[in-house]
C-alpha cells in the first residue's frame, strides 16, 4: 500500500484513470488506520486469535522483503534486570491518526512507541515491582513480577486499562518486602499522554469475596495472568497464584470503567468451601477470559481439592460452588455483577487434581459462526494440560460425568501426546480449521466437518517441526488478508528453534508449509504475535520488542488480487490482463510465479525494462487447475529503483477455484494413530475420526471396503458386525457412509478398545466411483507407567530412592566450593505399559539460596519417558566463598513435581545442603572454633573501635589474627587492610554489609581481611570481625563463665585503676619477683618493702614504689586485659599497662611534675608547671625535616602508607616523624595512628576540605593528627631553609634546616620484621645541661647500620656530603661474646625477652652481657633493666635504633633501649 508521501505525489504522475484507482485506495487506507489495530487480546473477545484486518498478504509476508524493521530496546533497568514482557503488546491508534504500540513490563514500566520505526515516545514508571525472591522458589516469572496480564484499550474513551502487582511502601527500597506487602492495582490510563485517569488506579487489597465472604484477596499471593475483558461498561480480571503454591483459588473480579467501582469479586471456591481450600485458579496460560458481547463471560480453571463432585454426575444446569478444573459459563448482570449459569468439568476431573493436569491451561475460546453444525450453532474449544482437547457446545457445555459411561457429555474430546498450554489457532475459512500447539510434539490440525447435524473434528495434518521441549510454546494466531480464502497464515511463537514460525493455513499432504520463519531471542513463553498495520510484534525477556513488516511503499500499482473463479480440473480459464503502473520510475529485472503450477503469466515484455513514472505495463494470467479446491499463486515483480523507502518487489495476486465434475474421494487423514493409551483405564475405550471426502460435484458411491489386520495389501479379511458398526481387531468404525454427496464429506469415529496391552493395527482398503484410497488405523495400549525417582549420594557413587517426606541430601560441602548431583526419573513400568509424563514440573532454578536446578529444560513439564527409559536433570549446592570460623548452615530447596503414575500425586521433593567453612583454633569441644566470625563492621566510627593493634603482618589470616587474640586474652578481634590484626574487648557499633569487607588477607587469598566499602560504603574502613563466644553472646559482651575482673583491693592497697607505662622512666620504679603472680601476691611484696604503690603488668610483673611517675596516664581498664599467670580471675595489667594499687583507701592526686631534660627517667618532684596558652591547636609546617603536604585521604585498595605502622595514645607529630625516620613520607591517622612510607597507595588524593583533618595528637593538644580516614601528611622537606625556635618552660631548642638531600633506600613493604636498607641521617649530639641544644647532621651514602645518636628535638641538616665525628653517647657495637642486632620493640602482650631479669642502677651494656652469658640474646631497656632468653617474643619488631634513645643507668656515653624499646645484642656465633 503506497504511503501519505507516495499519495500526495500521485497527481502529478498518474494518469486519470489509474489516478481514480488510487484515490479509491487511499480512502481505503484511511479506514484501515484505525480497523488495523489490536485492542485487547487476540483481537476480539472471542480469544481465537483470528484477525482479518491487518493487510497480511501472503504473498508479501513470504516474499523477501518482509522481515524485522527495528528492534527496540526498553531502557527499564530494576536490581540489574532487564526489561521482560509477558503482557502481550497493544496497537492502537487515537486520535492524532498515529498508530502506536503500547507495552507494559514486569517492572511496572509502560511505554508508548511508534508502530512504524519503533521509537519510544512516551514512558510511565508505574510502581515498584513485586520480587520473586518472596515466592519461596516459584521462578515462572523472574526475577520481577508487574505487569504480567495483557490489558485492553477502550477507543471511546482512550483509555488503557491494566493491572500491576507491586508492593505496598513504594520506599522500602529494592529487596524484597515478603508476600503480606504485596499488592495489586487496578489502573485507566490515559492512552495519549500515560496519565491516570480519575478514580484510578484502584487497591485489590482485602477485597471480601461476594460468594465466599470467608475468603479475602491478598496481593502478595494471588497472580493475575489472563487477558483483561472489556464488555459495555465493565472490565473483568481473572486471578490465580503462583506454582500452585499458596491459597491459589480463582477469582474474577469487575469495575465499571469510568467510577472504578468494583462491580463482582467472584471466588471459584464459592459458598460451603472452607477459605483454607485452594483450587480453581484462573489463569489460562495467559490467555484471556471471553465473551460473545452479548450478555456472557467465559473462562476455564485449574486443579482444586474442593472436589465436591466426586463421582457423582451433574448437569451443567446445576454448578457446584467450587469450578474446579472447569470450563464456566456465566451471564453477566445489568450491575455487572455475574452468575454461573453452565459448566463443564472433565469426567476424570479427580484424577486431573491429583496429577495437576489442569483443565484451563489454555484459554475457552469461542469459535466463528463458520463452526456452526446443525442443532449446535456455538462451538467453544479448550485444551489442558491432560493433553486432551474438548470441542464444547457453548449452550450446553456438558456438566460432569452427564456422557455414556459417565464420561464426557461433549461434541468431541482429542487426547493430544502431551500437554498443551496454548489456545488453539482457528480459521473459519475453507472448511474450518484448528490448530492445537503441543509441547514437545508437533502441532496439529484438525478439519472441521458437519455430517447429518453432528459436527466433528478431524486431525489431518501436523507440523513440519516439534515444538519447543520445555514449555513455551505460544497460542495459535491465524490472519487472513480481509477475510478472503485462500489467504490464511498460521502464526505460532516458540521459545526454542525459529522464534516466530508462519505457515500457510491449508496444509498439504499431512504437513504445514512453513512460509518464513525469524529468531526473535528471548522470546516469552505463551505469547502470540500481535499485529497492526502490516506489521507484527513481539515482546521478549530481554528487554527488547521487535517488529516485522516490509517497506510500505511499492514502486508499482498492479491490478491485485485477480479472482478467476471456479474451472473445472485441467480446464483453462480465459486469461485476465494484468496492469501495472509505475508510481516512480523504476526498472523490471523479472518477472516469476510462485507456488503451483496452477496459473500461467503471458505475453510477458523483454526483460529487463525500464518504466517510466506514471507509464502503465500489461501481460497476461490464466487458470488452469489441477487440483480440487481454492487455489492461489503469486506473480512476484522484481524492480530496481533510486528512491528511498520503495520496495524493491511488488507482488500480485491470481486465486481461482478448481473443481472435478465427476466424483472424487479423498481421506483424511492416511494415517490415524492411537498413543500412549492406559489399558483399561477409559470404560468403552478411546475415539477419534476420519474424513471421507468427495471433492467432486456429483455424488460419490463407495462399491467396497476391505479389512487388513496386516499391511495395507493384505490380506483382507471380513469385518466382525457389532452394533455400532464393523470391527477389525481393536478397532470399530462408526458411521461408514456407503454413498457421499457432491463436494461433501463424512465424518467416521474410530474406536479402539482393548483388554490387553499391546500395539494394534488395521489397515482399510476404500473401493468408489470416485477412486481408491487406502488408510492406516494404529494404536498403542499399555499398563500405567510407574515412576521412580532416584538421587545421587554425596559422593556420586550411588543412588538413593525417593520416599515422601525424606529429603535429599548433598551432605556438607565446604565454602568456595559446588558439589553437583543428578536426580534421575525412570519409567520403571513393565514394556507394555504406557509413556510417563511429567504433569507438573517446578525445578528450583533461579531462587534464592544455595541450592539449586542447573536449568528448567532437563526434566520439564511435558518431558516423556518410555518404559524402561529416564531422564535426569542436574542440581548443585554452592557455598559460597565465606569466612572462616562461621557456624555451619543449613540449605534448602524444593522441587514440586507431578506425573501421569495414577499412585505418584504431588510430591514436593525436598533437598537439604550443609555449607560448612574452616575452623581456627582454639576450638570448642564440638570441632567449632570459641572465635567465630561475627561480621563486616565499619571501622573509625568516628574512632578507632578496636584500639590494640596485636600486629601488621604480610602473612596475615584470620586463623593467625584468632590465635594471636586469644592469646593476648580479647573478646573481639578483627583483620583490616589486609595484613592487620586488631583486639578490644568491646565490639564495633556499626555492622554493615559483607560486601563492604573484600580485602584478601595477605596470608591467603581465599579469605578476607576487612576492606574499604563499595557504593555508598565506598572509601570507609571496615574490619572483619571475629568474637568469642565464651564472652560474647551475639547481642552483648558477658565475659565467660568465671570471667576475670579487676580486684578492688587486697592488703590494704586499694586499686587505681589501669595506667600507661610512660615513654621516659617506669611508673613504678622498683620490681619485684614474688612467688607467685597474683594481685595479692604483688601486694604483699610491695607491703612488706613499705611502698606506698603497687603495680601489675604483662599478666605478673609485679612493681612497687612510694611515688607515680607523672608521666604515668590513667589508661582505660580494657586496656589493662591480660589474666595473672597464677590467678585467671583478675587482670594483672598487659603491654605496658598496669593494674595499680595504693596503700589505704585509694584517694590519690598525683602531682604534675616536670622533667629534667638532662637526665632522662628523673623527676623533681612538686614543681608544678602551669602551662602557657597557645591559642589553640594549630597546622605544623615544619616537622624537623619533614615538611606539611596537607590531609589526605586513605587508599581505594589499603593503606596510604604501608611500609610500616604503630599506634599510640600518647602519639605527636614528632614521635611519628622519628618512628619513620628512613621513610620518605609519614602520616598520622585518627589521633594516634602512624604510618610510613615511600609512595603513596592508589587512590590516596588530597581531600577536597582540608579542614578534614581535625583529630588533636592525644600526646600534644595543640597540634592536629589527622582523622578518620585522614591522614595529617608530611614528607621529607626539599631544598629549603628556615629556622623554628620553640620555648617550653625554661628550655629552649633552636634548629636551622638549611639546603638538603636526603637519598632513602625502600623497605619491602611486604616485611614489617626487616629493617630499613635506607640510608639514615647521621648525627652527633653534645649532651648539655644548658637551655639550647644545636645538632647538625649531614645525609650518608652508606647502606651499613650506621652509630646513631637518637634525639627527640629537631635537628638541623646540612647538605654536606661528609658526616661529623661522634662526640657523644653511641651504641655500643659489641660486648664481650655479642655483637649489637638492633633496636626493638617490647612482644606483643608479652617480653621480647623473658627467661632472666636483672635491673640495676648500675647497669651497662658490659654488664648486661655478662648477666646474660647464658642465653642467645639479651637486652637493655629503661636504661636500667637487663633482659635475657634464647628467641624473641611474637611480636616484638625491629624499629629504628633512634628509638633506643636512654641512656644507660651506668654508662652515659651508651644507649640501652628506651620505654617498650631493648638494644638488643646476639651472641657471634648464632649471628645472622
Amino acid at each position: 500500500m503506497a504511503s501519505s508521501a507516495a499519495i500526495t505525489m500521485a497527481p502529478r504522475i498518474l494518469s486519470p484513470a489509474v489516478l481514480l484507482v488510487f484515490i479509491l485506495s487511499l480512502f481505503h487506507h484511511v479506514h484501515a488506520l484505525a480497523s488495523t489495530d489490536t485492542i485487547t487480546w487476540g483481537g476480539d473477545n472471542s480469544r481465537t486469535g483470528y484477525q482479518t484486518n491487518h493487510n497480511m498478504d501472503p504473498s508479501i509476508v513470504g516474499g523477501s522483503q518482509f522481515g524485522q524493521l527495528f528492534k527496540t530496546h526498553l531502557p527499564g533497568l530494576y536490581n540489574g534486570a532487564a526489561e521482560q514482557i509477558f503482557s502481550q503488546p497493544l496497537v492502537y491508534t487515537p486520535s492524532d491518526g498515529i498508530q502506536y504500540v503500547y507495552v507494559a513490563t514486569t517492572q511496572n514500566n509502560l511505554y508508548k512507541l511508534d508502530a512504524k520505526t519503533g521509537d519510544i515516545v512516551a514512558h510511565r514508571s508505574l510502581h515498584i515491582p513485586f520480587l520473586t525472591a518472596d515466592l519461596d522458589g516459584c521462578v515462572d516469572i523472574n526475577p520481577l513480577i508487574g505487569v504480567t496480564a495483557t490489558g485492553l484499550i477502550d477507543p471511546e474513551t482512550e483509555t488503557l486499562y491494566l493491572t500491576a502487582k507491586t508492593y505496598v511502601d513504594q520506599a522500602g527500597g529494592n529487596g524484597p518486602q515478603g508476600r503480606p506487602n504485596g499488592r495489586y492495582y487496578f489502573h485507566a490510563i490515559d492512552v495519549n499522554d500515560l496519565s491516570e485517569r480519575p478514580n484510578f488506579p484502584v487497591d485489590l487489597e482485602g477485597t471480601v469475596a461476594r460468594n465466599n465472604p470467608i475468603r479475602s484477596f491478598n496481593g502478595g499471593i494471588h497472580h493475575q495472568r489472563p487477558g483483561l475483558l472489556h464488555t459495555g461498561q465493565y472490565i473483568y480480571a481473572g486471578f490465580a497464584s503462583h506454582c500452585v503454591q499458596y491459597n491459589f483459588t480463582g477469582w474474577i473480579m469487575g469495575w465499571d470503567k469510568t467510577t472504578g467501582a468494583v462491580v463482582e469479586r467472584y471466588a471459584t471456591e464459592g459458598a460451603g468451601v472452607p477459605n483454607t481450600t485452594p483450587g480453581a485458579g484462573v489463569w489460562m496460560s495467559g490467555g484471556g477470559l471471553a465473551s460473545d458481547d452479548a450478555g456472557s463471560l467465559f473462562f476455564a480453571s485449574g486443579n482444586g481439592y474442593a472436589s465436591q463432585l466426586d463421582g457423582i454426575p451433574v448437569n451443567g444446569r446445576n454448578p457446584p460452588t467450587s469450578l474446579e478444573e472447569a470450563a464456566v459459563h456465566m451471564t453477566i448482570n445489568g450491575d455487572g455483577s455475574l452468575t454461573v449459569v453452565d459448566f463443564f468439568m472433565p469426567w476424570e476431573k479427580t484424577q486431573l487434581d491429583g496429577a495437576d493436569r489442569d483443565l484451563g491451561t489454555s484459554p475457552l475460546q469461542l469459535l466463528p459462526n463458520e463452526f456452526s453444525c446443525g442443532d449446535i450453532k456455538r462451538i467453544g474449544v479448550v485444551t489442558g494440560k491432560s493433553g486432551k482437547t474438548y470441542w464444547l457446545n457453548l449452550d450446553d457445555l456438558g456438566g460432569y460425568q452427564n456422557g455414556p459411561n459417565k464420561l464426557d457429555d461433549v461434541i468431541q474430546v482429542y487426547q493430544n501426546e502431551n500437554s498443551v498450554y496454548a489456545g488453539a489457532g482457528v480459521y473459519p475459512l475453507e472448511g474450518g480449521y484448528i490448530y492445537i500447539n503441543v509441547i514437545q510434539y508437533p502441532s496439529h490440525v484438525f478439519k472441521f466437518s458437519c455430517n447429518a447435524g453432528v459436527p466433528s473434528f478431524t486431525k489431518v495434518a501436523d507440523s513440519p517441526t516439534s515444538n519447543a521441549y520445555v514449555l513455551g510454546v505460544g497460542h495459535g494466531t491465524v490472519t487472513s488478508l480481509n477475510g478472503q480464502p485462500g489467504t490464511g497464515l498460521v502464526w505460532t511463537s516458540d521459545v526454542n528453534g525459529y522464534n516466530l514460525r508462519i505457515y500457510n493455513a491449508i496444509p498439504e499432504n499431512g504437513l504445514m508449509t512453513m512460509i518464513k520463519a525469524f529468531n526473535v531471542p528471548g522470546t516469552t513463553k505463551f505469547t502470540r504475535p500481535v499485529f497492526g498495520d502490516g506489521r507484527v510484534y513481539m515482546g521478549t525477556t530481554q528487554g527488547y520488542i521487535y517488529g516485522f513488516g516490509s517497506p510500505v511503499n511499492l514502486p508499482l500499482n498492479c491490478s491485485s488480487p485477480h479472482d478467476f473463479g471456479v474451472s473445472d480440473l485441467t480446464v483453462a480459464t480465459e486469461p485476465k490482463a494484468v496492469t501495472c503502473v509505475a508510481n516512480v520510475a523504476v526498472k523490471i529485472s523479472n518477472i516469476t510465479l510462485t507456488g503451483d503450477k496452477n496459473f500461467h503469466i503471458t505475453d510477458l515484455p523483454a526483460i529487463p525494462v525500464t518504466v517510466p513514472a506514471g507509464q502503465a505495463l500489461s501481460f497476461e494470467a490464466v487458470f488452469v487447475p489441477k487440483a480440487v479446491g481454492p487455489l492461489s499463486s503469486d506473480i512476484v515483480v522484481t524492480t530496481e529503483n533510486s528512491v528511498d523507502d520503495y520496495s524493491t518487489v511488488t507482488p500480485i495476486s491470481l486465486r481461482g477455484n478448481g473443481q472435478s465434475v465427476s466424483p472424487l474421494l479423498a481421506i483424511s487423514p492416511v494415517t490415524l494413530a492411537f498413543q500412549g493409551v492406559i489399558t483399561g483405564a477409559q470404560l468403552g475405550g478411546v475415539n477419534q475420526s476420519v474424513i471421507f471426502i468427495n471433492k467432486g460435484n456429483s455424488d460419490l458411491t463407495i462399491s467396497d471396503i476391505q479389512y487388513s489386520l496386516q499391511s495395507e495389501t493384505g490380506p483382507f479379511v471380513p469385518a466382525n458386525t457389532t452394533a455400532s458398526g464393523p470391527k477389525a481387531g481393536a478397532f470399530t468404525f462408526i458411521g461408514l457412509p456407503s454413498t457421499i454427496l457432491g463436494n461433501s464429506e463424512a465424518t467416521i469415529t474410530v474406536n479402539f478398545d482393548t483388554p490387553v496391552s499391546g500395539n494394534f493395527a488395521a489397515y482399510l482398503k476404500v473401493t468408489s466411483d470416485g477412486g481408491t484410497k487406502v488408510f492406516d488405523v494404529v494404536g498403542t495400549s499399555g499398563s500405567a507407567p510407574t515412576a521412580l525417582v532416584e538421587f545421587q549420594t554425596p559422593d556420586g557413587a550411588d543412588w538413593v530412592q525417593y520416599k515422601e517426606g525424606r529429603n535429599f541430601t548433598f551432605g556438607n560441602v565446604t565454602e568456595n566450593t559446588t558439589r553437583s548431583l543428578k536426580i534421575r526419573l525412570t519409567n520403571n513400568a513393565t514394556t507394555d505399559s504406557a509413556r510417563l509424563s511429567l504433569t507438573v514440573s517446578k525445578p528450583p532454578f533461579g531462587v534464592p539460596g544455595i541450592i539449586g536446578a542447573n536449568n528448567q529444560v532437563d526434566l520439564a513439564e511435558g518431558t516423556t519417558l518410555a518404559p524402561g527409559e529416564n531422564a535426569t536433570a542436574t542440581l548443585y549446592c554452592s557455598v559460597p566463598k565465606q569466612q572462616w570460623n562461621i557456624e555451619p548452615y543449613s540449605g534448602t530447596a524444593q522441587w514440586t513435581m507431578n506425573l501421569n503414575d495414577p499412585n505418584f500425586g504431588k510430591q514436593y521433593i525436598q533437598f537439604d545442603c550443609t555449607g560448612i567453612s574452616e575452623q581456627a583454633p582454639p576450638l570448642q569441644p564440638n570441632g567449632l572454633g570459641y572465635y567465630q566470625y561475627t561480621g563486616c563492621f565499619k571501622e573509625n566510627n568516628p574512632g578507632r573501635q578496636l584500639k590494640s593493634q596485636l600486629y601488621s603482618s604480610p602473612n596475615n589470616t584470620g586463623a593467625m589474627c584468632i590465635a594471636a587474640c586469644a592469646k593476648a586474652g580479647y573478646i573481639f578481634c578483627g583483620t583490616q587492610y589486609n595484613r592487620e590484626c586488631w583486639g578490644g574487648p568491646t565490639i564495633p557499633v556499626q555492622k554493615v554489609g559483607e560486601e563492604q569487607c573484600s580485602y584478601p588477607c595477605s596470608g591467603d587469598i581465599n579469605q578476607i581481611c576487612g576492606g574499604n566499602g563499595v557504593g555508598d560504603g565506598a572509601g570507609g574502613s571496615y574490619i572483619s570481625l571475629f568474637s568469642d563466644v565464651r564472652g560474647f553472646d551475639g547481642n552483648s559482651s558477658t565475659g565467660p563463665p568465671g570471667a576475670p575482673s579487676v580486684n578492688p583491693g587486697v592488703g590494704g592497697y586499694t586499686s587505681l585503676g589501669c595506667y600507661k607505662e610512660p615513654t621516659t622512666g617506669r611508673a613504678l620504679a622498683h620490681q619485684f619477683t614474688p612467688s607467685s603472680a597474683t594481685v595479692a601476691s604483688c601486694v604483699s611484696q610491695c607491703s612488706a618493702k613499705s611502698y606506698k604503690y603497687a603495680g601489675l603488668e604483662y599478666g605478673g610483673e609485679c612493681w612497687c614504689g612510694d611515688a607515680l611517675n607523672p608521666a604515668a596516664a590513667s589508661a582505660p581498664s580494657t586496656d589493662c586485659s591480660m589474666t595473672c599467670k597464677d590467678n585467671a580471675t583478675e587482670y594483672c595489667g598487659a603491654g605496658q599497662r598496669l593494674n595499680v594499687y595504693q596503700r589505704g583507701n585509694g584517694t590519690v592526686t598525683p602531682p604534675v611534675t616536670t622533667s629534667d631534660a638532662s637526665v632522662p627517667g628523673t623527676t623533681t618532684a612538686g614543681a608544678t608547671v602551669t602551662p602557657t596558652p597557645t591559642g589553640g591547636p594549630q597546622i605544623k609546617e615544619v616537622i624537623g625535616n619533614w615538611q606539611f603536604k596537607g590531609c589526605w585521604t586513605e587508599a581505594t585498595t589499603g593503606r596510604a602508607l604501608s611500609s610500616k605502622t604503630y599506634a599510640d595514645d600518647a602519639m605527636t607529630l614528632e614521635s611519628c616523624a622519628a618512628f619513620c625516620s628512613g621513610f620518605t613520607m609519614f602520616g598520622v591517622e585518627y589521633g594516634r595512628e602512624c604510618y610510613c612510607g615511600n609512595s603513596l597507595g592508589a587512590g590516596s588524593a588530597k581531600s577536597a576540605d582540608q579542614s578534614d583533618c581535625n583529630f588533636l595528637c592525644p600526646g600534644d593538644k595543640t597540634e592536629y593528627c589527622g582523622a578518620g580516614s585522614r591522614l595529617e601528611l608530611y614528607s621529607l622537606a626539599a631544598a629549603s631553609s628556615s629556622t623554628t625556635t620553640t620555648h617550653t618552660g625554661s628550655s629552649s631548642t633552636s634548629t636551622s634546616l638549611l639546603s638538603s638531600t636526603s637519598s632513602t633506600g625502600a623497605s619491602n613493604p611486604d616485611d614489617s620484621n626487616n629493617p630499613s636498607t635506607s640510608a639514615p641521617l647521621s648525627s652527633t649530639t653534645a649532651p648539655s645541661n644548658s637551655s639550647t641544644t644545636s645538632t647538625t647532621s649531614s645525609a650518608s651514602s652508606s647502606s651499613s647500620k650506621p652509630t646513631t645518636t637518637p634525639s627527640t628535638t629537631s635537628t638541623s641538616t646540612s647538605s654536606s656530603t661528609s658526616s661529623a665525628t661522634p662526640t657523644g653517647p653511641t651504641i655500643v657495637p659489641s660486648a664481650d661474646s655479642y655483637s649489637y642486632l638492633g633496636c626493638y620493640t617490647e612482644a606483643t602482650n608479652t617480653r621480647a625477652l623473658s627467661s632472666a631479669f636483672y635491673p640495676s642502677d648500675n647497669n651497662t651494656i658490659t654488664m648486661c652481657a655478662k648477666s646474660c652469658s647464658a642465653y642467645t640474646y639479651f637486652g637493655t631497656e629503661y636504661g636500667r633493666e637487663c633482659w635475657c632468653g634464647d628467641k624473641l617474643g611474637l611480636g616484638s619488631e625491629i624499629v629504628e635504633d633512634s628509638e633506643c634513645k636512654m641512656l644507660c643507668a651506668g654508662d652515659k656515653n651508651a644507649y640501652c633501649g628506651a620505654g617498650n624499646r631493648l638494644s638488643v645484642y646476639i651472641k657471634k656465633e648464632t649471628d645472622g
